[in-house]
């Protein structure tokens, strides 16, 4: 029997977890390994495993070889507050691929963090300037600033989507490492669950990080953005995930929400265009069209002003949502790599890195695991997104 065969005992209610952590029954996990549901389950009762099974095992669910190996099953919790809450109820367990996803990041800004000071570059004076129980329309007006965009910043835009592109391109000249993504790493078979979560602040005066899920259809991601950015004005790191019209249960999430709804429709200048909206016959698309937001932007703010009633919101939510997440699917599959890779790698940190790499101060190896690019595609990196612009 070779080394890799040899029979070892692992505790059962540690190879459970580790299936159950990555959202697989039994049946599932046993296809992936290419194996009949009774050995997955056989594992379960005595733990009894080979330790070619175990190595296999690690690698399917995404949970670190070592972990296997533990007496009991150890508690995942995510290295920032968790405000996934709804109603009172605890947030539901993290994935493999969400506390991945944030422990990438951190490392991210936590390498972009002392590039900065190094370079002797000032902190950004907008994080933390605010606090959670200021007037969302105030916070508005500093997150505005500190983006450099003028109170009618987005109705100079042709659309939406070009409002979208320049809210996401002036987070990044202020700063903030921008990032989009709706997979682990580069991993195509590893997409976000869309009803996990939507987005998470890395709040730091240095190097403050947005990640915005990709899973999500524009409409949702440009909320994302901005409720992520307001996440940074009062300094505060955290996950979310935002639903359709469920107030939130903490502080900091209704802070979040109402700021970035006053920053992308203020609510005075909204009730001002109502009558002019009414008479077009569409109000939430009017009001898209006037304010360049996405239209479930628009009919979440025009429901928050009781502009429309709840039942006419989810009639246009569940509508809306479906055609823009089937476009979604559509457009990912025919995207452009190096359109993708700006936003995932983000055009700031990636030309970081890359100098880095050039003046000597980072390995190759550190550079490839902090941007997910590897040997020539890591060397084309700077020219190619910048191409993309």
């Amino acid at each position: 029997m070779t080394g890799r065969r040899l029979q070892i005992t692992l505790q059962p209610a540690v190879l459970r977890w580790a299936r159950e952590r990555a959202g697989f029954a039994p049946e599932e996990l046993a296809g992936k390994l290419g194996m009949k549901p009774e050995r997955v389950l056989e594992w379960e009762r005595t733990g009894k495993i080979s330790i070619a099974q175990a190595d296999k095992l690690a690698q399917r669910t995404h949970t670190p070889l070592g972990f296997l190996y533990l007496t009991e099953p150890p508690e995942d919790r995510l290295p920032i507050p968790d405000f996934r809450t709804r109603s009172g109820s605890a947030p539901r367990r993290p994935s493999p691929d969400l506390l991945e996803t944030v422990e990438t990041m951190q490392r991210r800004g936590w390498w972009m963090r002392g590039e900065l000071i190094e370079s002797g570059v000032e902190p950004l004076a907008f994080v933390g300037s605010c606090r959670k129980d200021d007037d969302p329309a105030q916070a508005a007006r500093v997150l505005r600033e500190a983006l450099r965009l003028a109170p009618d910043w987005a109705a100079r835009e042709p659309t939406w989507m070009d409002a979208f592109r320049r809210l996401r391109d002036s987070a990044e000249d202020a700063g903030v490492l921008t990032v989009f993504s709706s997979v682990v790493g580069n991993s195509a078979s590893r997409k976000f669950d869309p009803n996990e979560f939507q987005g998470f602040a890395l709040a730091d005066a240095y190097a403050p990080l947005v990640f915005v899920s990709g899973a999500d259809c524009k409409a949702v991601q440009m909320f994302t953005l901005a409720h992520e950015l307001a996440h940074l004005l009062i300094g505060e790191s955290g996950v979310s995930a935002m639903e359709a019209v469920q107030p939130a249960d903490h502080a900091v999430e209704r802070f979040c929400n109402r700021t970035a709804a006053e920053f992308l429709a203020p609510a005075e200048d909204l009730r001002a265009f109502r009558p002019e909206a009414e008479r077009v016959g569409d109000l939430c698309r009017a009001l898209a069209r006037r304010f360049k937001v996405s239209p479930l932007a628009a009919a979440r703010r025009a429901l928050d002003l009781d502009l429309i009633g709840r039942d006419d919101f989810f009639d246009f939510y569940r509508e809306y949502a479906a055609s823009e997440r089937r476009r979604a699917q559509q457009d990912e599959s025919r995207g452009n790599f190096w359109s993708t890779q700006r936003w995932r790698v983000g055009p700031r940190f990636g030309g970081a890195v890359a100098r880095a790499v050039k003046e000597g101060r980072l390995l190759y190896r550190d550079a490839y695991s902090l941007t997910g690019l590897r040997g020539k595609t890591f060397d084309t990196m700077p020219e190619k997104m910048e191409a993309v612009l």
